[in-house]
């Protein structure tokens, strides 16, 4: 039994035991299946990350998306497979592992059907019906299945179950969610264009996840418990299928089947929605309706790192448990700390879908809250025990940004006393200044959480007001100095595109810096964005809402290209047209007449109309070195986050927290592990 004697009586529902068919789930906390960025060749870093979801109190820890055999080749995206017996040995270290730890396991198995590419196996792509493949600009179109491809999936299937229970999950899942799952492709008729007994009607279009489900369940056998995940809404989606439609349909008609429901929305950027455009728990209002249509237990997600949220989706008949993908990866002891009546000490997921964009880059996860996510095997990191320091030192960390007070909270923990100094008025850095524009109030977290744990600590220091020189730095006398001094933003033009500066725009525009500080242009905005992220459509945003004549031009073909990674790119499109913000795509600017911005098309050459209004560049930054070169005789201090390479907050926080684990390892960087493929 766990311990509860800590924990707030308002929170002991969330550590009551959940039953799933033969299984029962130690408590309410649940590490939904999600991309995870390793792939089948990368299974100590991946085993690594789960083990430690574990450890941190998550009762059922599951694996992402598993593909059931080679014809669902996802290919360029770092899937599990799951196609022989020879994966089995792998999974069973991971599920003997959890089960030592005390966590149920889990595997989503799954066909991928036409979201699949082929080109790595050469086998066509799968389908309900002749269609291009779900992935824009790749020339390959799905295979319409026929009776004998259909027997073969099913048995695909099975094999798959039987592989699970092999490798010793406690839970098995049949997948029909995110526009990425033949039973989902079958079931939409967006997709499903059949006119045989799998096409036209609901009761057809259902017959193949009916069919594969019944068929788990036999092979499963009361052995392993049986969930199913289904999109129950397609928000923006191709299809018809909604909670009060087709999605109430298919509940109601599995309904007491699988031992689990597993309920959230369509597509995947709806379903993993950053913070920007939805709150905490928004789901609700399309999942609230599964607990109504079944007896069996439901999980659902929705970014929950709120106790109180999460208390009040079981009182409220809405859940029965509490799913988590993002917020169990920016702090994988988030049921441990509400278990011990440490809330404050909650590292919550700012909903920023940096893990997201790692995945879709085919890179193992990166987490702007949680640097040590994926470092877990390959550095020995921990996300909450640093090794302690025998002999304790002074350290000054100049600048608290998000590199800053990161590095200060790793030395702090190690048990060294570290003075933070800053430069302006109040702590936080650019984590609290960009937190102020338009939809990222979410921001603040990262600055917010390393803050109250500092404030904590009887051997930290805190100065606001305090700018630092050379000397003054020297009169510390700190054993070593972190200049954590960040970046500026440039408003020359320089840019991803634009190598050289663009005449008049030094003199003629203001800069991201001092829009945020202190800037409050009147009349017309022009936003020349050359970064292609999300600083030039955020403040076009902020000051569209503030009812400014916005116009947001890019010299490439769309705005935000970056975001296509993060999932926000469509959304984006979308926020500026609400808010009226004109969007000139292809435009390369020229110059700047002191009263126009002079544009040329970036395909053809020919002017376009020149734009008038108060211009602010986004394009590159430039680090802040004055005090580090100053220091230049100075030993024993090191150079991080922005004021090294100018980059996203993940990586200045990245760059804090290496930095001061390499202090902790005298001055030499930790060792990175590699995983080694096998030589047959």
């Amino acid at each position: 039994m766990l311990d509860v004697s800590k924990t707030d009586e308002r929170y002991k529902v969330l550590f009551e035991p959940v039953k799933i068919g033969p299984v029962i789930a130690p408590n309410r906390f649940y590490a939904v299946p999600h991309a995870m960025g390793h792939s089948p060749l990368m299974r100590n870093g991946s085993h690594a990350m789960r083990a430690t979801k574990a450890e941190g109190g998550w009762g059922t820890v599951c694996m992402q998306l598993a593909e059931i055999d080679p014809t669902s080749d996802i290919c360029d995206l770092p899937i599990e497979t799951f196609w022989d017996e020879g994966d089995v040995r792998e999974h069973r270290v991971l599920t003997d592992r959890l089960r030592e730890i005390g966590s149920l396991s889990a595997i989503e198995i799954a066909h991928t059907g036409i979201r699949g590419r082929g080109m790595g196996t050469g086998m066509p792509v799968w389908g309900p019906s002749n269609l291009p493949c779900l992935k824009p600009q790749v020339p390959v179109q799905s295979k319409a299945m026929d009776k004998a491809d259909i027997k073969a999936l099913r048995q695909s299937f099975r094999a798959a179950v039987r592989r699970a229970k092999q490798a010793g999950y406690d839970i098995v899942y049949i997948y029909a969610a995110h526009d990425a799952s033949i039973l989902w492709h079958f079931l939409s008729p967006a997709y499903n264009h059949r006119s045989d007994e799998y096409g036209g009607s609901f009761e057809n279009r259902l017959r193949l996840m009916r069919e594969v489900l019944e068929e788990t369940v036999e092979e499963a056998a009361g052995e392993m418990a049986v969930a199913v995940r289904l999109a129950v809404h397609e928000v923006g989606g191709r299809g018809k299928i909604t909670h009060d439609g087709e999605g109430r349909d298919v509940v109601e008609a599995l309904a007491d089947l699988p031992d689990l429901w597993d309920v959230n929305i369509a597509t995947w950027p709806h379903d993993s929605g950053t913070a920007r455009f939805d709150n905490e728990g928004w789901q609700e209002e399309f999942t609230s309706f599964v607990k109504q249509v079944t007896s069996k237990p439901v999980v659902g997600v929705g970014r929950f790192t709120s106790p109180d949220t999460m208390v009040s989706q079981i009182k409220r008949g809405v859940l029965d448990l509490i799913g988590g993908a993002r917020p169990s990866i920016a702090d994988p002891y988030l049921p441990n700390k509400i278990r011990e009546g440490r809330i404050e000490d909650i590292r919550e997921c700012i909903g920023c879908n940096i893990c997201v964009s790692s995945d879709a880059f085919s890179i193992p996860l990166n987490c702007t809250q949680n640097p040590t996510i994926s470092q877990e095997w390959k550095r020995g990191w921990h996300p909450e025990n640093v090794p302690h320091a025998k002999v304790k030192k002074n350290g000054l960390v100049v600048g608290s940004g998000p590199a800053g007070l990161e590095c200060a909270l790793v030395l702090a923990r190690a048990g060294h006393h570290v003075t933070v100094a800053e430069k302006a008025g109040e702590l936080g850095g650019r984590s609290l200044s960009e937190s102020r524009l338009f939809g990222l109030g979410s921001w603040a977290r990262v600055s917010d959480y390393r803050l109250y744990q500092l404030r904590q600590m009887s051997n930290v220091d805190l100065f606001a007001n305090s700018d630092l020189n050379a000397e003054s730095v020297a009169e510390m006398g700190a054993d070593h100095t972190f200049i954590a001094t960040g970046s500026h933003w440039l408003k020359n033009g320089l840019g991803s595109t634009h190598f050289e500066a663009i005449k008049g725009f030094e003199e003629n525009a203001l800069s991201v810096d001092e829009i945020i500080k202190s800037a409050k242009p009147e009349g017309p905005i022009v936003i020349y964005d050359d970064e292609h992220y999300y600083m030039g459509n955020v403040i076009a945003a902020h000051f569209a809402q503030l009812r400014h004549d916005v116009t947001l031009v890019t010299p490439q073909p769309y705005i935000a290209g970056w975001m296509g990674y993060t999932l926000e790119q469509p959304r984006v499109n979308k926020q500026m047209l609400e808010l009226g913000v004109k969007v000139v795509p292809n435009a390369v600017a020229s110059h700047h007449d002191g009263s126009a911005l002079h544009l040329s098309d970036a395909n053809t050459g020919a002017l376009l109309a020149p734009v008038a209004g108060t211009l602010v560049p986004v394009g590159l930054r430039a680090p802040n070195l004055e005090l580090w070169q100053a220091l230049d005789g100075l030993e024993n201090k090191t150079l991080i986050g922005d004021a090294v390479a100018p980059g996203i907050i993940q990586s200045a926080v990245f760059s804090g927290h290496k930095a001061a684990r390499t202090f902790l390892n005298r001055g030499v960087e930790p060792a990175m592990k590699r995983e080694r493929g096998v030589l047959y």
